[in-house]
């Protein structure tokens, strides 16, 4: 595993893989189909690899939180950069940390809290955290009130944020005020666009985002390197031709469940077992699965020039 600091050329260099955590079906973790996913993503040129939302470590219990980071750690090619998550809540990320520490990831994501949370408090919140873990954090930035631009901005400022993963949905993702305002006051290099190649192009040529994570790499990921060379080329149209390519798959994440979805996708390409899903959240169903394999073959089929 590479454990160098995260820096805005590592941002840049790879699709940042946000993979389904494969389990067995009474739950236990699965290492044997982590590793498989993370071979056939480095197989594919991905050397950078997010656990958060797509991971479920929502729902992780604190007894598993170590073996799953050993799991990760020990799956992972010595060029792959692994970041695991922590929180949402304060007090289950106060106590992550102290077994965070037993290992050398370069950094950890903070996931985001949902209403029981304030800007200013997220902002202290990381701090703290940031402090006890003795290294700078990647912030999740996935609704739009959730922490002003200005409390972003100090809390980069004061070195405690090494990178930005920015997901706040717009129907229009080039109309976006907030990123707009956030990139006048933050470094867009330490900002990667955190919602799939489908708003990646606008993100990256219109707001100067650095990099882009994603679900579905983990179906095509030699096609989604490709989009981000094509992007950072400025091979537009080659670059807009791979995102209509793994669109149906990613019409079907937002229309069922974008978590569940890529869970089943890769159990059903074929590429690892990924098992039952965590409660609380529930399987995709037999007549979506169906769909799901359906796309899912589609883009597994497409290759890159």
């Amino acid at each position: 595993m590479n454990t160098e600091s995260i820096t805005p050329e590592l941002l840049g260099r790879s699709v940042i893989a946000v993979p389904p955590l494969a389990r067995h079906q009474d739950h236990r973790l699965n290492h044997v189909g982590n590793a498989q996913i993370i071979r056939y993503l480095e197989a594919g040129g991905i050397t950078t690899l997010l656990y958060g939302g797509n991971a479920v470590f929502y729902h992780i219990s604190l007894g598993e939180y170590a073996e799953v980071l050993r799991c990760l750690a020990d799956a992972a090619g010595a060029n792959t950069t692994v970041i695991p998550s922590v929180g949402p809540a304060f007090g289950t990320m106060m106590d992550q940390v102290l077994v965070l520490k037993e290992f050398a990831f370069p950094t950890v994501m903070i996931l985001p809290q949902g209403e029981i949370a304030t800007s200013s408090g997220r902002a202290q919140g990381t701090r703290i955290f940031a402090e006890s873990y003795g290294k700078p954090i990647v912030l999740y930035l996935k609704h739009e009130n959730a922490m002003s631009v200005g409390d972003v901005q100090r809390i980069v400022d004061e070195g405690i944020v090494c990178a930005i993963k920015y997901a706040v949905v717009h129907q229009d993702p080039a109309k976006d005020e907030y990123l707009k305002h956030l990139i006048d006051v933050v470094d867009p290099n330490i900002i990667v666009s955190g919602i799939g190649e489908q708003p990646a192009i606008v993100h990256l040529r219109q707001f100067h985002l650095n990099g882009f994570t994603s679900g579905c790499v983990c179906v095509q990921p030699a096609l989604s390197q490709e989009m981000l060379r094509a992007i950072k080329g400025a091979n537009w149209e080659r670059a807009e031709e791979i995102r209509k390519i793994f669109q149906p798959l990613e019409d079907l994440r937002n229309s069922i469940h974008p978590i569940r979805v890529l869970h089943a996708a890769v159990r059903l390409a074929g590429i690892a077992d990924t098992g039952p899903i965590l409660p609380l959240l529930s399987p995709t169903t037999l007549a979506e699965d169906e769909r799901i394999e359906a796309a899912a073959k589609v883009l597994l089929s497409k290759n890159e020039h």
